[in-house]
């Protein structure tokens, strides 16, 4: 059983959602998704390092084959606000052209990473690209966004765990804590 509250780096946190309502949650993503991938091969593209978790669960629960590949891109560094500027540190390694391609997110909330990804993997030019995220935060888009599965909708507050990290730690919990304000 996660803890309700936790303190990290002298930041309060409070829990948001449960390990129980994430599996149930990943579980309804992944019976839409093989339903709509039903008779395809898609390739899932987690977007490192946020969404290892997810992706580990989501495929796990899958009823449809799929293959995986990474990609590694950072607009925040170390800080808790993107800086708006996306960084390329990890490119596909996968042929994505003629693919059905859903890219994993752990989290969308400006859209530019997102943006960012549509355009890069657009210019591949594969079959079908689809996106899912674990979290969308509500009204922090500064682009258009079109996120096909969607987890949770949440405030726009820092949030860790479940892969979401804080500096690069706190990705372990099984849980997702927001900080209290």
């Amino acid at each position: 059983m996660e803890q309700k509250h936790i303190t990290i780096d002298d930041l309060d946190f409070e829990l948001l959602i449960s390990h129980r309502q994430i599996d149930r949650r990943i579980a309804e993503l992944a019976e839409q998704i093989s339903a709509d991938y039903q008779g395809k091969v898609p390739i899932l593209v987690g977007v490192l390092n946020g969404a290892v978790i997810f992706l580990s669960d989501l495929i796990r629960k899958l009823k449809v084959e799929c293959e995986i590949d990474f990609i590694k891109i950072s607009s925040y560094g170390s800080k808790r606000v993107s800086s708006g500027a996306i960084t390329m540190i990890k490119d596909f390694s996968a042929d994505l052209h003629g693919r059905d391609v859903l890219v994993v997110e752990d989290i969308v909330d400006s859209g530019l990473s997102v943006s960012y990804l549509k355009k890069r993997i657009e210019s591949m030019k594969p079959a079908s690209i689809k996106f899912v995220s674990l979290l969308v935060k509500k009204g922090c888009a500064v682009v258009p966004l079109n996120i096909d599965y969607v987890g949770f909708e949440i405030e726009n507050k820092f949030v860790v765990g479940y892969g979401l990290d804080i500096a690069q730690k706190k990705r372990n919990l099984n849980a997702i804590y927001q900080v209290k304000e």
